[in-house]
């Protein structure tokens, strides 16, 4: 990671793929702690017909990487809410998005509520996108796969 460490809190870069833009529906979801903590989940029962062919060609064939992180969207929001509330709350943690709809589609999960003690925090211009294409290049991962890009934003946020 290029950006700075607080002692204050701890950031938390969230990233998701999803059907499209016109009928937005959850298919994964990723979150990168600057501690090191990682979450991945793939959501199994989301409606293939409403993705874009942008996604059927270039999201859909990275699922199950990976293995064993496909399930239920009730279970993604009761695995969630499980992890979320093992991080400690001292120093903060903060939820960092790039792109609100992120928040917006982890925050439409059934029953989704973040954990009292957690900010959220739109890191948009706090991303370098230099540094993002170093960590695709030298990584050699993929991009628009939800752990990859959430991997990408922790690196590459200054």
């Amino acid at each position: 990671m290029t950006g700075p460490r607080s002692p204050w809190k701890t950031r938390y870069f969230l990233d998701t793929e999803f059907t499209s833009f016109e009928s937005c529906e959850l298919i994964s979801l990723a979150i990168v702690g600057e501690d090191g903590r990682e979450f991945y989940a793939e959501v199994s029962d989301f409606e293939r017909a409403l993705c874009s062919d942008f996604v059927r060609q270039t999201v859909l064939p990275q699922l199950g990487n990976p293995p064993g992180r496909a399930m239920p969207a009730r279970q993604v929001r009761q695995e969630l809410l499980a992890w979320l509330a093992e991080v400690p709350l001292k120093p903060t943690p903060v939820l960092c998005f790039d792109y609100e709809g992120d928040l917006r589609l982890v925050e439409h999960l059934p029953g989704y509520r973040l954990p009292k003690g957690w900010k959220t925090e739109n890191v948009y211009r706090r991303i370098n996108d230099l540094e993002k294409e170093r960590f695709f290049m030298e990584s050699g991962l993929s991009d628009h796969h939800a752990l990859h890009d959430a991997r990408a934003n922790a690196y590459a946020f200054t």
